[in-house]
């Protein structure tokens, strides 16, 4: 993560003003909550106030804001009903803290990482869609239900939607017409370049302008006037020690009680994994995109719950609402969310009369706006352009919040993502691919770097898939770590059912990690004697032709280029002979995808066949038993260039370059130069002279291929025979792809390849 100085005076600014925000919209949360979950309003507040102080400079989060959840009422109420006392309660929230605190020792935040991203992104829509679905009614004036409860099914006996249905016949006209225009300002201030510029935000103005109506429309009187009930309501103290009054300790005599263990992990677990899934969404809310550390929050949570237990708050996890206005207000580091539990303790503490001024609908506004910004419809369309996979997740996520609650919901989230990744491991755990090698076709299947239980299934698919007479290689090169179901299964298949089912199996990459199931090459991955007898001159060219593909595809075959070492260390049995350019862009054994022992291979300016070369082409094809001549030329040749300029300007390579030993090479490249179309340098047109070079190029190919057997009775008898054949290609250096060619001349028999006329 960014370290960045929540001191710093370019950030202090932004940071106060979030951080008033966030104040403002928290306070009437942390009192919805309490209410919903059946504690005490005083316990919110101090759970919004220890959020705020301990557990925001204990984070490691610049935007996260903790304070109690929505998320946990439902678990709230059940335990406190079950503990029997609220102070017995109080005691499970400060035994789920310690246990917070050891999860983030264990580092138990690692599962952060596995959440899917379908399922954050449902929940941060969802979010939005019971935000606003949840305040409308609060902007028309009907505050039947807590402001922060967000479970469909709500204490009044209502639910979410027919709360609304209720709502169009209690509009109250004064908190309606706050709401209304406090929409209408936020909306208007978005829009309004400057004022969206302006360092005062949106939601300060909004609650200040509704603090201000509301006083006005209580002097109107009559049905306009605002009442108490639809006004923040904080706990009121008139001393200090009335004040302290409102703290509430822990019965720790109730520890011999075995349902104090179960209230505290269900707290510990519920809210742990809310926390987790809350940062993740946030992190991608976060403008700058910063990595929070999730074992640390985890500790900050742990530390805030066994703090606010013991002074009678309610348990806190990170809180997505708080924290994304916390970003809309332009936060920059986590002097905000501090700062806005310092606003908390002091404003209740000396200023709970004027905080009981603010409007619900105010704040509401303000809350409905945050809404429509989560559950935006660009989040649903990049949801739906992912395809099902992703979209089914998050719509289901988002349809399952919103019709239960947000711990429900996410767990179905949770089990539907986990059901198509489930689905996916099965049907593509693996990367399958049918290597051609010269012996035959191997299947290689590649391990991923974790190769886990879930991997089975498919594994064991695509093994027993494998036909009669086949072989496959089990490549684990790149695996860190293999389940030992999927040891298990590969032991099983290579010392039972491989051979009954007539199958070779070949293992890589397990030896140094695995010692159970030692590397073995079962096939022949280079050229020995027994694969030279079998090759013809046809297959020789398709095994070209094949590695070329593989080359320009970047599917290369699987080699141990230490076993190949040793087993052509004895001696050699190549199946062709390569003659080529000393071009450092066409390096012959890479072009077409070959190993240790495969080819002789000559290379020489131009290609050129000259007696030297001819010499060990002889004893290539004549004595080590080659059975295929390729003449492989290739585009932008420096040496044809070169014999071009030299012999349209009149020129030796001696005089041009004065390396006294380049004509002999030169000359034999000039004579496939048409002298009619040759050009001096300063005189061809754009692109002209690179095409009439390449042109050459094919020429001097095919001219070579022409002399090899005028200078070669030897290679010439062996083409008369039907052992070899001579054939030509061009490397094309932008693309990598070698384009073959024959003429009349080159074998017995015609190969599958272009015809072309010698010159």
């Amino acid at each position: 993560m960014t370290s960045i100085n929540p001191l710093s005076p370019k950030t202090i600014p932004r940071d106060l003003v979030a951080g008033l925000v966030v104040f403002l919209v928290a306070l009437p949360l942390c009192l919805g909550v309490a209410l919903a979950s059946n504690a005490p309003l005083f316990s919110g507040i101090l759970a919004g106030i220890v959020g705020g102080l301990f557990v925001g400079f204990l984070s490691g989060s610049h935007t996260s804001v903790s304070g109690p959840a929505a998320g946990l009422t439902a678990v709230v109420a059940a335990q406190i009903a079950s503990l029997g006392t609220f102070e017995a309660f109080l005691a499970a929230v400060v035994m789920a803290g310690v246990l917070q605190i050891v999860l983030g020792l264990c580092k138990a935040g690692f599962i952060a990482a596995f959440f899917p991203s379908s399922v954050i992104k449902g929940l941060l829509a969802a979010i939005g869609v019971i935000l606003i679905l949840k305040q409308i009614p609060h902007v028309v004036g009907h505050d039947a239900d807590p402001m922060g409860n967000k479970s469909f099914q709500q204490a009044d006996n209502e639910n979410t939607f027919s709360e609304l249905a209720e709502a169009i016949f209690d509009i109250q006209p004064g908190a309606a017409l706050v709401g209304m225009l406090s929409l209408l300002l936020l909306v208007g201030w978005d829009r309004i370049k400057l004022l969206k510029k302006s360092p005062i935000p949106a939601p300060l103005v909004v609650v200040i302008f509704g603090v201000v109506v509301s006083l006005l429309l209580r002097k109107i009187g009559g049905d306009w006037a605002i009442e108490t009930s639809h006004l923040v309501q904080v706990p009121v103290s008139n001393s200090p020690q009335e004040f302290l009054g409102f703290l509430r300790f822990p019965d720790f005599s109730v520890l011999n009680n075995p349902a104090v263990y179960v209230a505290a992990f269900t707290i510990a677990i519920v809210a742990s994994l809310e926390t987790l899934l809350n940062l993740e969404a946030v992190d991608k809310l976060d403008p700058e995109q910063r990595s929070s550390p999730p074992n640390r929050e985890l500790l900050a949570q742990g530390v805030g719950n066994v703090a606010v237990g013991l002074i009678g708050g309610l348990p806190m996890t990170s809180v997505i609402v708080r924290s994304s206005v916390n970003i809309n207000a332009g936060v920059k580091t986590k002097l905000s969310t501090i700062f806005h539990g310092a606003l908390l303790l002091g404003c209740v503490m000396l200023v709970p009369g004027m905080l009981n001024e603010i409007p619900l609908s105010a704040l509401a506004a303000i809350l409905l706006v945050t809404g429509l910004k989560l559950a935006s419809p660009k989040l649903l369309k990049q949801m739906w352009s992912e395809g099902r996979t992703q979209f089914l997740p998050f719509i289901i996520t988002v349809v399952a919040i919103v019709l239960t609650d947000l711990l429900v919901g996410i767990l179905i989230g949770l089990a539907v993502a986990v059901g198509f990744i489930l689905h996916s491991n099965l049907r593509r755990p693996i990367r399958k691919v049918m290597e051609k090698h010269a012996t035959g076709d191997v299947l290689r299947i590649e391990l991923a770097n974790q190769v886990s239980f879930f991997n089975r299934a498919s594994l064991e698919q695509t093994l027993r898939s494998v036909p009669r007479g086949g072989h496959v290689l089990i490549d684990a090169r790149n695996t860190d770590y293999i389940d030992p179901d999927i040891l298990d299964l590969i032991t099983d298949f290579r010392n039972t059912t491989a051979s009954v089912h007539g199958v070779e199996m070949s293992l890589m990459g397990f030896k140094d990690k695995y010692p159970q199931l030692e590397d073995r090459i079962q096939y022949v991955d280079f050229s020995s004697r027994d694969v030279q007898n079998a090759l013809t001159p046809q297959r020789v060219l398709e095994i070209f032709q094949d590695g070329n593909e593989r080359f320009r595809n970047g599917t290369r075959l699987t080699r141990d280029l230490g076993r190949q070492v040793d087993a052509t260390a004895a001696g050699q049995f190549p199946m062709a002979v390569v003659l080529s350019c000393i071009d450092s862009r066409t390096p012959t054994e890479l072009v077409f995808d070959l190993g240790l022992g495969d080819i002789f291979s000559v290379r020489i300016a131009g290609n050129i066949a000259r007696d030297k070369v001819l010499g060990s082409m002889e004893y290539s094809c004549a004595v080590a038993g080659a059975k295929l001549v390729l003449v492989m030329g290739h585009t932008s040749c420096g040496a044809v260039n070169a014999a071009v300029d030299l012999i349209c300007s009149n020129k030796t390579a001696a005089e041009a370059t004065g390396c006294v030993n380049l004509d002999t090479l030169i000359t034999e490249i000039q004579k496939s130069v048409d002298m009619s179309t040759c050009k001096k340098p300063d005189q061809w047109l754009d692109g002209e002279k690179k095409a009439y070079a390449n042109e050459v190029s094919r020429r001097n190919v095919l001219r070579t291929m022409r002399k090899i057997r005028e200078r070669s009775s030897t290679l010439d008898g062996l083409v008369r025979e039907g052992k070899i054949a001579i054939v030509g290609g061009m490397y094309d250096v932008s693309t990598g792809q070698v384009t073959f060619f024959q003429t009349p001349e080159s074998s017995q028999s015609p190969l599958p390849i272009a015809m072309v006329t010698m010159v």
